[in-house]
């Protein structure tokens, strides 16, 4: 399959697929956020989510996939440490912030950065076309959050570094995009990438959550704890090799502001599963976010 999947980078049939894992990886990427903000603590949350999918890629990494070439080896290093203040500021925002305010900054935040990161690191170059559906998308997304803000009567008291925090998330979401996509390029087997990026990345925030958890006065029942940290592993493992995928097959670019519609779904599960009210002005802001998608999609 990887040889398959290398052969048909840059073509119409990869541009297709890219496309798909983008928008299969926004819905899943909103599912994992809600898994993450929701009953537990984010720290906590995030702690068993990154051991379960550290776990599930272990005997991959170590056994089925090809060893990572030489060359590979620094490049994990950078990738562990943008994931980890990515994690950190995430984690610091959610805590702070109403899930349906926060997500959308952070979201908004990184296909502006990415874009402009892809064009300095691939050459990657976007059609007028393409960035007025940027400039659609976006304003969706802001205006969604700016929305949000203003009627949110949850945790307004820490509003205003969760929404500073949200911003920095955006800009390591940026940073990974584009630093994850030169890995998954930089080696010969795609899978080895993905194997071994889920097997390292599981190792530190684990740590950090285990170390909360025993100074907590009132922690919580393990039971549940460790069973929204198996399925929020497989979530992430779905969710984020899809458009890893996705950036080996076709632009970068394209691939990050494709997966930014994630806030669609993701104010849709605020609405479905955190009980966060979803009226008309946010539907019409949610209906732009996909317009600008599909105007990027239609000028690529």
């Amino acid at each position: 399959m990887s040889g398959w999947l290398v052969s048909i980078a840059g073509t119409p049939q990869g541009a297709t697929l890219a496309t798909a894992l983008a928008l299969l990886a926004a819905f899943l990427h909103a599912v994992f956020g809600a898994l993450q903000k929701g009953r537990h603590d984010p720290l906590l949350s995030r702690g068993i989510i990154d051991a379960s999918y550290g776990l599930m890629a272990a005997p991959v990494a170590l056994f089925l996939v090809p060893w990572p070439e030489p060359h590979m080896w620094p490049i994990f290093a950078g990738m562990v440490a943008i994931h980890i203040g990515y994690k950190a500021a995430q984690v610091a925002s959610y805590r702070r912030g109403a899930f349906t305010v926060v997500y959308p900054v952070m979201r908004g935040t990184g296909p502006l950065f990415a874009v402009i990161g892809a064009w300095l690191l691939f050459g990657e170059v976007f059609s007028p076309l393409q960035w007025a559906g940027v400039a659609v998308l976006l304003s969706g997304i802001f205006g969604l959050a700016a929305y949000n803000l203003r009627t949110i009567t949850v945790a307004r008291e820490t509003l205003v570094p969760a929404l500073w925090l949200a911003v920095l998330t955006g800009l390591f979401v940026a940073a990974y995009t584009t630093y994850d996509a030169y890995g998954i390029r930089a080696t010969r087997d795609p899978f080895t990438f993905l194997a071994w990026f889920f097997f390292l990345d599981g190792i530190t925030m684990p740590v950090v959550a285990l170390y909360a958890y025993r100074r907590m006065a009132d922690p919580p029942t393990l039971g549940p704890l460790f069973l929204r940290g198996a399925v929020g592993g497989v979530i992430a493992v779905l969710s984020f090799g899809s458009i890893m995928l996705a950036t080996r097959l076709d632009q970068v670019g394209q691939a990050a502001v494709l997966r930014e519609t994630s806030t669609v779904f993701a104010a849709l599960i605020g609405w479905l599963m955190l009980g966060e009210r979803v009226g008309p002005r946010r539907l019409c802001l949610m209906g732009l976010i996909a317009a600008g998608a599909v105007i990027v999609e239609m000028g690529a």
